[in-house]
């Protein structure tokens, strides 16, 4: 894998798992905690989701061909799935959902739901997993697939520890912004990968 798809790997997980937006949504979810439990929930939360996506990196793409569909047809997919998610970004509706989420959560415990699932582990991070996966040709390029999103993951996992510096840090209107310019990123990429699978089915050049 070259520096550049190491780059484009990189950016495309954080994008999509979003550890800076996540971070309030931690703090409202965790409130009344203690220092000690909300560690226990962030872990629990980010091994969860390491465990799933890590799941359809390895066995995504054999599901796919199990059931007759192909990469490229899955590429266009994902990428109109990323593409709305990125429109999500762009508008609030997706940091608006996820906060209805929170909201109609009555368990003690979130780090399974809706942490892990569906807010960090969600549908455009499973998508994507299987999407980089299925460029990839080489144990090489596997690993480090792998590896980038252990380290975004670990990212996450520092977000949640340092959510309240964060939040106040940025405050609510340096977060809308840096959470609309990376889903402008996200439609860039995710225009990307419908174009690769076009050029799957012989369409585009």
């Amino acid at each position: 894998m070259d520096s550049a798809t190491l780059i484009t790997t990189f950016v495309t997980l954080l994008i999509v798992m979003d550890p800076i937006a996540l971070a309030p949504l931690f703090l409202a979810m965790t409130t009344g905690m203690d220092a000690a439990r909300r560690r226990r929930v962030a872990l629990r939360a980010c091994l969860t989701s390491a465990g799933l996506l890590c799941v359809f990196a390895v066995f995504g793409e054999a599901v796919l061909g199990f059931i007759g569909i192909s990469m490229p047809a899955f590429r266009i997919a994902g990428g109109i799935l990323l593409f709305l998610t990125a429109l999500d970004m762009l508008f609030e509706r997706r940091t608006k959902r996820r906060e209805d989420q929170v909201e109609s959560d009555d368990h003690d415990d979130p780090s399974v739901f809706p942490l892990a699932i569906p807010l960090i582990a969600g549908p455009g991070a499973i998508a994507t997993v299987i999407l980089l996966m299925g460029q990839q040709d080489d144990t090489i390029g596997f690993a480090w697939v792998m590896g980038t999103m252990f380290v975004v993951l670990l990212l996450v996992f520092a977000s949640f520890l340092s959510a309240g510096i964060l939040e106040r840090a940025l405050g609510r209107t340096g977060i809308n912004v840096v959470t609309r310019v990376l889903g402008m990123l996200l439609a860039a990429l995710a225009v990307q990968f419908v174009l690769d699978g076009l050029r799957g089915f012989g369409l585009a050049g």
